[in-house]
């Protein structure tokens, strides 16, 4: 008989952190826009005028927007469990039984796989109902789609280039433009939404003009873009 001691070690796992999501939606409410202009200040060293360089300016604006608008986990429950807490008790409603019944119906849908044939037309007008005739004439209209030849325009040969002197973007031009920019769209690469230019405001344009102007002079974009 062979008798020994073990030990049993209780590990625990690990998991991945999940990057958090920063709200810029919350700057359309004022009281955050004047927080977030706060924050940025204090970044700047009280300053209001952003730096110079992209890289900075989109860094020092993305690390502000994250501590002041980060998205929190304990938040996000909260809110699902009240969203759910609502659909609860309206289900309990003749209104919220109408509204179960029919995304019951939407769901069931939306689950089953429709292979019905559409009904489409021939060369001649004539309405095609079966299936082998509807898909032998998708195929001859895609054949002919994609085989056709466009005849390209032919460049004009012997034209001289005419170069001129560009204007420098005013800012005028920029305000407009940050005006009729709609705001809730995606981000892009740089993760900065334009509600963030519309909540800095002057300073947003001083900066932006600067930006587009050394753009428009050296013929280089940042490399975020």
């Amino acid at each position: 008989m062979v008798v020994c001691r073990m030990t049993l070690l209780v590990c625990k796992i690990k998991r991945s952190k999940i990057e958090k999501k920063t709200k810029w939606w919350k700057l359309k409410k004022e009281e955050c826009c004047e927080e977030f202009r706060q924050k940025l200040r204090q970044a700047l060293g009280g300053q209001v005028v952003l730096p110079d360089d992209w890289e900075t300016t989109a860094e020092v604006i993305r690390e502000t927007g994250r501590k002041v608008l980060e998205l929190k986990r304990i938040d996000l429950s909260k809110a699902k469990q009240k969203a759910y807490d609502e659909l609860y008790t309206r289900l309990d409603t003749r209104e919220g039984e109408k509204d179960l019944y029919r995304l019951a119906r939407q769901r069931d849908w939306d689950g089953k796989d429709v292979q019905q044939v559409r009904v489409i037309k021939d060369r001649d007008g004539r309405v095609l109902t079966s299936e082998e005739s509807v898909q032998r004439r998708w195929k001859e209209y895609f054949e002919e789609l994609m085989n056709e030849e466009n005849e390209r325009e032919k460049r004009v040969e012997g034209v001289n280039s005419v170069e001129q002197k560009v204007d420098k973007i005013r800012k005028d031009e920029v305000r407009n433009a940050l005006k009729r920019m709609k705001s809730g769209k995606a981000v892009g690469p740089d993760d900065i939404l334009v509600e963030v230019w519309k909540c800095l405001g002057e300073a947003a344009v001083e900066f932006l003009i600067s930006l587009f102007n050394r753009v428009l002079e050296s013929e280089r974009m940042p490399e975020e873009w």
